[in-house]
């Protein structure tokens, strides 16, 4: 074969079989075929798309150009979420843990966290002691004697796709649907779940802007999972908001324990339980309302906080500072965001909030910064709130003085204002199963 001719033919909108697919991933992988034309056919795959047979086969090419996690041995039990990404997102906090005391088994990979958008193994890693690198017979044991096991992204899973999308990234061709169904799911594929349950965010702090774009997405990635033999299930959720009231990874384990321990309501709790009922209807074989009522039966009979309790002792964390979260280093230095004028609370850049946070030094701008477990910020007004002039928006942390007048301008930027009441956003849009 030759890689002009893939070119070509999806150029004048041809479908390319899974052999000419299998060319190109290989290709890719083993660097055999250069930049520009693996470039020049992600373009050509952007303008003329691809057919659900031609996705399908380029996911399952990509997800076994790497390792392959095997976790048959826990059947029909294992389970995986997915999150597009947005801010203030600590789910997986929460739905590892309850999925787990439902009986379910969460052995998971997941990232660290760069620019607006925050990473779960970071957000673990403020807990003293946590191990997010373990031995793969250690990862195994502790999925299957806990049946929660979470850790950072080890060995080679899809290096088709990481060299893929650093291409895409710098070429114009992140927003093809069949490049990012293929990128998102080779990845869930090989980490070797059963069921995965993907959590597609909209607004304005997420990739898709609007329900129907996310809607598309979530659609042909449930499609796509169902035709490489997986379990799947799809929930819109919003994200034209942080969700819950905490940004940062010492501040948001704290909201995500005090949501496990029955101690808050919102938000959060409510878009986490719609998550995890779905997790739990499809490890367990069970109608969507079952897995809801049990997921809402576990979390408040504290079996998920003690389940949680027994997962972070499993890897190593320091479980005074579950049982007592006051021991989390509070940060040096902080100051408030005060309201200007009164009126409702209407929008938010949810985007410029992250990066606000960012800034304080709860993220990374590259990968190479070092985290401030303790910067963040805490929401003191959402969508829909009526507020006074004078009351606090949000309180800022930082363990630098010097990073707080900047963030605090960014995020009283990132506000609009309304006379009118305003309504307070559709937590979950679609359920696509």
């Amino acid at each position: 074969m030759r890689m002009v001719d893939l070119i070509n033919k999806k150029k004048y909108g041809g479908a390319l079989t899974r052999e000419e697919l299998d060319f190109f991933v290989s290709g890719v992988t083993d660097g055999s075929i250069p930049d520009y034309q693996t470039s020049a056919l992600c373009m050509a795959i952007l303008l003329k798309g691809m057919n659900d047979e031609e996705i399908a086969a380029l996911t399952d090419l990509m997800a076994h150009s790497g390792d392959m996690i095997d976790l048959s041995e826990f059947g029909t039990l294992s389970v995986d979420k997915h999150s597009t990404g947005g801010v203030g997102d600590k789910t997986t906090l929460i739905l590892a843990p309850l999925a787990a005391a439902c009986g379910a088994k969460v052995a998971k990979m997941s990232g660290r966290g760069l620019g607006h958008t925050g990473g779960t193994v970071d957000k673990l890693e403020s807990i003293p002691g946590y191990r997010t690198e373990l031995p793969e017979e250690e990862f195994r044991r502790i999925s299957r004697e806990v049946g929660v096991c979470v850790i950072g992204q080890s060995g080679e899973l899809a290096p088709a796709d990481k060299k893929l999308y650093a291409l895409r990234d710098v070429t114009g061709t992140v927003d093809s649907i069949p490049l990012i169904v293929s990128s998102i799911m080779s990845k869930k594929l090989a980490a070797g779940a059963h069921s995965i349950v993907l959590d597609v965010t909209v607004g304005s702090g997420a990739f898709m802007k609007t329900v129907e774009d996310a809607e598309i997405l979530a659609k042909k990635m449930v499609t796509i999972g169902r035709a490489c033999g997986r379990n799947m299930s799809a929930l819109i959720t919003d994200m034209s908001e942080p969700l819950g009231r905490a940004v940062g990874n010492a501040l948001e384990v704290k909201e995500a324990l005090a949501v496990l321990k029955g101690e808050l309501e919102g938000d959060l709790k409510e878009v986490c339980l719609a998550l995890a009922g779905e997790m739990i209807s499809l490890s367990l074989e069970m109608t969507p309302e079952e897995g809801l009522a049990l997921a809402k039966e576990t979390l408040e009979s504290g079996a998920a906080y003690e389940k949680f309790k027994e997962w972070i002792a499993a890897q190593g964390g320091d479980v005074c500072y579950v049982e007592d979260p006051s021991l989390f280093p509070a940060a040096a230095f902080s100051c408030e965001v005060i309201a200007e004028e009164s009126g409702y609370l209407a929008a938010m850049d949810t985007e410029a909030i992250g990066n606000a946070a960012c800034n304080l030094g709860a993220g990374r701008k590259t990968k190479a910064d070092v985290l401030d477990m303790s910067a963040g910020i805490i929401l003191e007004a959402k969508i829909g709130d009526k507020v006074k002039k004078g009351d606090v928006l949000a309180t800022l942390y930082s363990e630098k003085e010097e990073t707080l007048d900047g963030a605090a301008a960014l995020y009283a930027g990132a506000l609009s204002f309304s006379k009118k009441k305003v309504a307070r956003p559709v937590l979950v849009h679609r359920i696509i199963r």
